[in-house]
């Protein structure tokens, strides 16, 4: 029988796999109090943080939105995860595996040090990553360091209140609007096999991306937009990043550019649990600046949105399909 350990078991608990017994109000800030390691031998998910806001547009503060995300993420690693009803770690090897170190005073490096990140992670193992940011040109070089593993080009889903597909022929610019633009520029993504959730801010120019504009999504359902991911993306290989202002400022205000008119809760976290017969690579929940935040709610949010992601993979892999 396994012996029970009680407390901080991001640092004391041998297997990647089962839980520790935790109080909720203290210990190691993992996520979900998963263990800290770099060792990848075993990883079936790699949790890791990219804490860079120096390519907002408006409001700073989502180099602390890794921190946030995993100081929310205490109260379910307590319970077995609503509505799966069960502990995804029982069958999930899933490390923390810390933040990417970059240096913010020489911007110039930094794209080019998240891919080696990412592909320090994925080409070193057959683990899949969950990545939270931080401004969202942080799925730029992830991208790219997927494309690379995966084969470009990549489909991507993505959950967000903007399109980021904004011209920008710069190349060493970091701009979080402008990333996918760059990515369908460079045959990272097939805008036809793409599609953008919840998108509310208008472009003149969507690049061929399929749009699951926000007030549609609101009038038709869960189960529509579900029906409609599956008919754009079949099995292609997707990589899904969740920018948290895709959801209304009021179930999620602590992000850099709210805008009203967005998805609930509810509606969000449906889709996402719905999504598991996608051919997923890579995951990521970026966007969250706690300095905006009321009572953590956002942070519980992403954490939520991270959750349910690892539920999905934890489906996955009990049913063969890794």
């Amino acid at each position: 029988m396994t012996e029970k350990i009680y407390g901080d078991g991001a640092f004391r608990r041998e297997s990647l796999k089962g839980s520790t017994i935790e109080n909720t109000y203290s210990g190691a800030l993992s996520f979900m109090r998963r263990r800290y390691t770099r060792d990848l031998s075993e990883a079936d998910v790699v949790v890791s943080g990219v804490p860079l806001d120096l390519a907002t547009t408006f409001r700073p503060g989502a180099r602390l939105g890794p921190a946030a995300i995993r100081a929310a993420s205490v109260q379910l690693a307590e319970l077995n995860l609503f509505p799966w009803g069960f502990d995804p770690f029982d069958d999930l090897a899933v490390i923390d595996y810390g933040d990417c170190w970059f240096d913010a005073h020489q911007p110039w490096t930094i794209r080019e040090t998240i891919v080696q990140h990412a592909r320090d992670i994925i080409n070193n193992s057959n683990a899949k990553m969950l990545t939270f940011g931080g401004d969202h040109f942080i799925t730029y070089p992830l991208l790219q360091a997927h494309a690379e593993k995966y084969g470009k080009p990549l489909s991507l889903l993505h959950f967000d209140a903007h399109c980021d597909t904004w011209p920008d022929d710069a190349p060493e610019s970091l701009n979080h609007g402008t990333m996918f633009y760059k990515a369908i520029k460079e045959g990272l993504i097939e805008p036809k096999t793409s599609a953008q959730v919840g998108i509310r801010t208008w472009n003149s120019d969507f690049m061929g991306m399929n749009m699951l504009f926000a007030p549609w999504i609101n009038e038709n359902g869960v189960e529509a937009t579900v029906k409609r991911i599956y008919e754009i993306i079949g099995n292609n290989p997707v990589y899904i990043t969740f920018d948290i202002d895709c959801l209304d400022p009021a179930f999620a205000p602590g992000t850099g550019t709210p805008v009203p008119g967005g998805l609930n809760s509810h509606t969000a976290l449906s889709i996402v649990r719905a999504l598991g017969d996608l051919n997923i690579v890579g995951m990521d929940v970026v966007e969250v600046s706690p300095a905006y935040d009321n009572a953590e709610i956002t942070a519980i949010a992403a954490a939520h949105v991270a959750a349910d992601m690892l539920c999905l993979m934890r489906n996955k892999k009990v049913a063969g399909k890794w």
